[in-house]
């Protein structure tokens, strides 16, 4: 089976790609010093050649001290500019379009894997997760800093030629950790109202920018602390967290699931990216277990492996009726950077498979 959908362009909002194949943002911790070097700007260049139409870099750390959780994961301020411009130019000789994510990972900061140890992680009320005390709690004067920060890289994007940015709101990271009320755990507005934090983030971002840069949030009911957490109920209670982030000035959705042909309310077979098409009525990518391995669209999770070609429909009819805009695929193109075009012709048998000794270099 062919998914022809996949690979017709798609005009978005500032936007105009070639197909509807997105490069799913994915950490690599291989930028030494925090800097992105050659080696970077090839590996995705590779993905652009190979015919993917639009690139998420990997998590990028705005410019507060407590925003990385590792050494060797790329910053996105200082010297570390250099580099990403590198990246910009390669990608676009590459026929793709990119955005880099900007990232502050919270309470999940690990002060002892970083070259900054005596930087605690900071939070809203100094949890990872229920029971889990890690760092400090915010204030409001780093609030505020830390907003502006995500502007700032916003702007930077913007001046460096980036097509877009990624705000990264999910898996239980900073502003994930606001959203999420086990972790919030605060009293004030920004506990009052969870989602706070997000709306200041994303209107500062188009503040410092311009009506027409596209802003991408990424979010997920999912946490890393639990696979199993629900922030939205209901599409009611969805609806309500859309409408102010669009307002805000978020013009496309990456929503965050672990699978993506499992349905995410009660009564519809739509998963979280097509209820927030539906709900927000901004173009969204719908991503999880995409091409992760041999299978081309499914990841062995214990269920039946009949269903295969189901999903391949199912993901095909999702893209064709508007369901979905676009789909981002992850590992598969750490595996195989011309995972695109084997797929877009057909030579599935010749699809390099991913395996985790992949992780250990940058191909």
């Amino acid at each position: 089976m062919t998914l022809p959908s996949l690979f017709r362009p798609a005009a978005l909002p500032g936007l105009d790609l070639p197909n509807r194949l997105v490069m799913a943002p994915m950490t690599r911790r291989m930028s030494p010093g925090g800097i992105p070097g050659a080696d970077v700007a090839a590996y995705y260049r590779r993905r652009a050649e190979g015919g993917v139409g639009l690139i998420i870099t990997e998590g990028t750390g705005i410019a507060d001290p407590a925003a990385l959780a590792e050494r060797d994961v790329p910053e996105f301020h200082g010297d570390a500019l250099r580099g990403w411009s590198t990246v910009v130019d390669e990608v676009h000789a590459g026929g793709a379009k990119i955005f880099p994510q900007l990232w502050h990972v919270g309470s999940a900061r690990r002060p002892d894997m970083t070259n900054t140890p005596e930087v605690p992680a900071v939070s809203p009320a100094g949890l990872f997760a229920p029971g889990q005390p890690n760092g400090e709690a915010l204030d409001e004067a780093r609030i505020g800093r830390i907003i502006t920060a995500y502007g700032e890289a916003a702007a930077q994007a913007l001046r460096m030629g980036f097509d877009g940015i990624e705000l990264h709101f999910a898996h239980g990271y900073l502003v994930d950790q606001f959203l999420w009320e086990p972790t919030n755990g605060r009293a004030d507005g920004w506990g009052r109202t969870p989602w706070l934090l997000a709306r200041e983030v994303v209107a500062e971002c188009r503040r410092q920018t311009n009506p027409d840069f596209p802003i991408c949030m990424r979010f997920s009911q999912w946490k890393q602390q639990d696979y199993g957490a629900r922030l939205f109920a209901d599409p009611a209670c969805l609806e309500a967290f859309l409408g102010p982030m669009v307002d805000a000035g978020v013009d496309m959705f990456h929503c965050s699931t672990r699978r993506f042909w499992e349905p995410e309310f009660a009564g519809s077979r739509m998963n979280l990216a097509g209820w927030t098409r539906r709900l927000s009525g901004k173009p969204v990518i719908t991503v999880g277990s995409v091409g992760l391995d041999e299978d081309f669209l499914v990841t062995r999770v214990g269920d039946d492996p009949t269903a295969d070609g189901a999903r391949l429909e199912l993901l095909e009819d999702m893209l064709a009726t508007g369901e979905v805009d676009l789909v981002a695929v992850g590992r598969a193109l750490i595996g195989d950077p011309q995972w695109s075009a084997k797929v877009r012709e057909g030579r599935f048998d010749q699809i390099r498979t991913f395996t985790r000794d992949d992780l250990a270099r940058l191909d």
